[in-house]
């Protein structure tokens, strides 16, 4: 029989505070955060204690869990469950970064030709439909388009890489290879920060040299929609795989029972695929 097997049938766990202590971090922030879009004093500091609060919560919420796991609660049923809620959370992604290809996708095929047909050339004479543009009213400052070449290409680099030596750490860690497993992950977490500073200094390139800014039209808007909430995404992988990271070295996880680093690796491959969609749509079309 397998220690799987050996395990409680379902672990249910005791009530706990944190649900309601994060979702009072939640409305902290929302609140705080329309305060400061609104130009109130004190919005800033109260989001930023809003944030702390909540990153505590998690912590403590985190950490009950990874406990809980190491003293062998968790069996063969709340491993499914945690598979079919990663699988889960993961679709919901999709579905997110869907409606910003969506959009990319109708601003050039649809929005885009129609301003530029016969019907409203009376309206806008000189404004061409070609990608991107300032719109038809032209009154979008004159920007320059990011080129594929260099940063983007480095990037695409660098995460392909990085989910190359993830899948050897994965391999390493199922052989248990610790030491191995633990060098190949923090080479790839290593590569996710280079490639956090270096969409920095694109983003640097993109204002100071090319007059690219979130309000340079559609292309603007989507360009950095897009290209942001992927570094973010790429951020919270980073931070996810450094925690895994952190785990692994003080022994925790097995051959057989790792599913943190399963889940962590799944959300990071899916960063990668979404942004070899991104690095064609976005700076190749």
């Amino acid at each position: 029989m397998s220690s799987q097997d050996q395990k409680p049938y379902y672990f249910v766990p005791s009530p706990s505070q944190h649900p309601i202590l994060a979702a009072l971090g939640l409305l902290g922030m929302m609140l705080s955060l329309t305060a400061w879009l609104n130009d109130q004093g004190w919005g800033a500091f109260a989001f930023a204690v809003s944030l702390a609060w909540l990153l505590f919560v998690l912590w403590r919420w985190f950490g009950d869990s990874i406990t809980e796991s190491e003293e062998g609660k968790y069996g063969k049923r709340i491993d499914i469950s945690y598979r079919w809620s990663m699988s889960w959370f993961i679709f919901s992604e999709v579905m997110f970064f869907a409606a910003f290809f969506g959009a990319l996708f109708y601003a050039r095929s649809f929005a885009s030709p129609l301003l530029g047909d016969l019907n409203h050339r009376v309206l806008w004479p000189d404004f061409m439909a070609a990608w991107p543009n300032v719109g038809p009213a032209d009154l979008v400052p004159h920007f320059k388009a990011m080129t594929a070449w260099p940063i983007p290409t480095i990037n695409t680099a660098l995460l392909l890489t990085s989910g190359a030596t993830l899948t050897v750490a994965h391999h390493a860690l199922r052989d248990d290879h610790r030491k191995p497993a633990i060098i190949w992950l923090a080479a790839t977490v290593l590569l996710g920060v280079i490639f956090l500073f270096m969409q920095g200094y694109e983003y640097v390139h993109a204002y100071r040299e090319l007059n690219l800014k979130l309000s340079s039209g559609m292309y603007g808007s989507t360009f950095f929609l897009l290209t942001g909430f992927h570094g973010f995404h790429v951020l919270m992988g980073t931070l996810m795989l450094s925690v895994v990271l952190a785990r692994l070295i003080r022994g925790h996880f097995s051959a057989e029972h790792h599913f943190a680093f399963e889940g962590a690796a799944w959300y990071w491959h899916f960063v990668d695929v979404v942004w070899l969609g991104l690095y064609i749509v976005v700076y190749w079309l």
